[in-house]
């Protein structure tokens, strides 16, 4: 039996609906990161995971137990799934140590003296000893986030939920709390981490999901989301993508237009002189000198993507008609030319369409 068991759940508020259907297995272990663009449902599918947003409708299952139910006890399902949340939610009038302690003893009925020893226990294990009788307004945010998390780590949880927890930091202080998290997941704790940290969710998950269009939009292992996403948005997410689209409809287009709108693209998103250059020549060369004279071609489609994530610019052109590859088949000195403009050029044809893929050198 999975440890959550999440069945078509749906959050809707007055004009949004962040969560349309949204379904999935959580087992005992499972770190997984929760990526993807703003506003598509990411914090809100955890609050609901948590009920602190009630869902509209489905069902979600902790430990078999049907917890949107009526009469589940919110409270009880609260002390087994701790959350920390990108605002830290410290109370401020208490210490440190004592923001750890009064859960456990309240919630728990634990003495204050085995709350303080394990308290002292979990700060040493967050680096925060020596913080122990500050109060909140005296530590930096990531000091605050580690607070939090042993906080959290203190109700003894079977499941950790994190509302997006560097957001709120300071890039110098994210990498003491992931630090934290990732010597968690190493201890065998069950997370679901929203995360805009996509070298952390890669090096911490055994699972990802990205989520988008209402819903879990594709889910894999870090490998297979990150390396090869299958579906188009995910790719676009991942790989950081600007793209550039032109439809040619036929062999009179204006050429020193669309050449205009390549120069542009390369300006705007900061591309050296020499890689415009490379783009507009391997464009000409194919487009002109290999495909255009042809019959039955069109329209001739083309991509540029530019990624955030590499800076690399990749070209794709689609084209119809009979197999014909411009690089083996075309011109001579334009092949040679595109070629030596080139890092990577693969051709593909299938369903009476030509597909050609140019990874522009840099």
């Amino acid at each position: 039996m999975s440890l959550i068991t999440i069945e078509h759940l749906k959050k809707a508020y007055p004009g949004v609906t962040p969560l349309c259907d949204v379904s999935a297995e959580i087992e005992k272990g499972d770190v997984i990161s929760i990526i993807g663009p703003s506003g598509t449902g990411k914090s809100t599918l955890l609050r609901c995971l948590n009920l602190l947003e009630q869902p509209t409708s489905g069902k979600i299952f902790f430990h078999g137990v049907d917890i949107t139910a009526p009469n589940c006890s919110i409270d009880l399902v609260r002390r087994k799934m701790g959350m920390v949340f990108q605002s830290f939610n410290l109370f401020a009038n208490l210490t440190v140590i004592e923001n750890i302690m009064v859960a456990p003893v309240r919630l728990l009925g634990m003495s204050k003296d085995v709350a303080f020893r394990e308290g002292m226990a979990l700060l040493r294990r967050v680096g925060l000893a020596e913080k122990a009788d500050s109060f909140p307004d005296e530590l930096s945010g990531g000091q605050k986030q580690r607070a939090a998390i042993a906080r959290a780590i203190a109700m003894k949880p079977d499941v950790l939920l994190f509302d997006e927890p560097t957001s709120a930091l300071d890039p110098t202080m994210v990498g003491e709390v992931l630090q934290v998290i990732r010597g968690l997941a190493n201890e065998g704790m069950t997370m679901l981490i929203v995360t805009h940290e996509m070298k952390f969710a890669r090096d911490v998950s055994n699972r990802v999901f990205y989520m988008d269009e209402g819903g879990i939009y594709e889910e894999g292992t870090p490998q297979e989301i990150f390396e090869a996403p299958r579906r188009e948005r995910t790719r676009i997410f991942i790989k950081r993508l600007r793209q550039l689209p032109i439809r040619i409809e036929n062999a009179e287009f204006d050429f020193i237009g669309v050449s205009s709108r390549l120069e542009k693209f390369g300006r705007e998103n900061m591309l050296s002189v020499r890689m415009i250059r490379n783009i507009m020549l391997i464009f000409e060369e194919i487009i002109m000198q290999g495909i255009a004279g042809r019959d039955g071609v069109f329209p001739v489609h083309v991509m540029v993507e530019f990624s955030e994530a590499d800076e690399s610019v990749v070209m794709k052109i689609d084209y119809a008609g009979g197999r014909f590859d411009p690089l083996a088949d075309g011109d001579e000195l334009s092949s040679s030319i595109v070629r030596r403009l080139s890092a990577e050029v693969k051709h593909s044809y299938a369903g009476g369409t030509n597909r050609l893929i140019i990874t522009v050198r840099q």
